[in-house]
């Protein structure tokens, strides 16, 4: 049976306790799972993988329950298809435990969708991408909710600089909150302050491009961008970062072989938007080199903190130089 998202607080759990989450919208799913499991019992998190591979164990550790032993709240994250064959052994049993499934974007074909949507006991809810008007509502919500008064001009900046994405767009929320905890007024030049979102997000962009090797897009960044001496710790510090979580997925996927378990079995997860370049970056660079990066990244920064003249210039030329350095094998 399918509901809207806005329709959560509907739902009640003793009577639909099978519910399955779809979507690209990874922020407004977490949010509702909050609100469906709020006064319960903490939730219990597992991978599709982790009950597939223990699935007889699974299965009778929810329908043998003891009498002394509280329900239980689980979420199977990722969940494909692959887990109707479980499900179809749990219909028409009595459950006490409450389950919900998460899945991304599932295809109207789906067996996992198709099964949730034509159940009357069970609940299907899609969450589908913020659009300027659902993330206003949310940031007029929130504000609303913590007594905090800004214009509707400082809304509108706000959401254009979060890119369409509601977790970034609550965490500049909650910095407003604790500023407006000093009793300060929020203006707009308040909020250009607290929030550097753009040049965060250049810098990640720039990155993330270069360990793709994406030698063009990367020219566009540099082109696009004022990047200044002030910035190159951050630049430094990002790629560091990001090569050190690139070099975890290059040693799985060199034990495997397999890109895309690489990619779904990743901790913390790859966000949806980023799982195409992170696999390109993977199939770019051997972890032999990925250690190689790291300790010139390192190099680079202690060379910066020794007040090193024009650093971004350095900087800048080593980004460069990936792009074209042989670093698959």
């Amino acid at each position: 049976m399918n509901i809207k998202f806005f329709e959560i607080n509907k739902i009640n759990l003793d009577e639909n306790n099978l519910i399955l989450f779809y979507g690209k919208n990874e922020a407004l799913k977490n949010d509702a799972i909050e609100q469906l499991s709020k006064d319960k019992v903490k939730p219990i998190n597992y991978d599709e993988k982790e009950i597939l591979d223990t699935q007889n164990e699974f299965i009778e550790n929810i329908l043998n329950k003891s009498l002394f032993e509280n329900e239980k709240f689980i979420i199977i994250k990722r969940a494909t298809d692959k887990i109707v064959k479980i499900l179809d052994q749990l219909k028409n049993k009595k459950i006490d435990d409450k389950i919900i499934i998460c899945s991304e974007n599932l295809e109207k074909k789906s067996k996992l969708r198709g099964l949730f949507e034509k159940e009357k006991k069970y609940i299907c809810v899609a969450f589908y991408p913020d659009n300027e008007q659902t993330l206003i509502k949310f940031a007029y919500s929130y504000l609303k909710n913590k007594k905090i008064l800004i214009s509707l001009s400082s809304i509108n900046v706000l959401i254009n600089k979060c890119n369409g994405d509601r977790a970034t767009l609550l965490s500049e929320l909650e910095k407003i909150e604790l500023f407006a905890m000093t009793g300060n007024k929020v203006t707009l030049d308040v909020i250009s302050k607290l929030s550097n979102l753009i040049e965060n997000q250049s810098i990640s962009s720039l990155i993330d491009n270069c360990l793709a090797k994406n030698k063009k897009k990367i020219v566009n960044i540099l082109n696009e961008n004022t990047f200044g001496n002030e910035d190159s710790i951050l630049i430094v510090r990002t790629f560091l970062n990001k090569s050190k979580k690139l070099l975890k997925l290059s040693e799985e996927f060199e034990k495997n072989r397999n890109i895309d378990l690489t990619i779904s079995s990743a901790k913390p997860p790859v966000f949806w938007k980023d799982k195409d370049i992170t696999k390109n970056q993977i199939i770019k660079w051997k972890p032999k080199n990925i250690k190689k990066l790291i300790y010139k990244l390192s190099e680079i920064e202690l060379q910066i903190k020794k007040n090193l003249s024009n650093p971004i210039d350095l900087i800048r030329d080593f980004i460069l130089d990936q792009t074209t350095a042989n670093t698959s094998n």
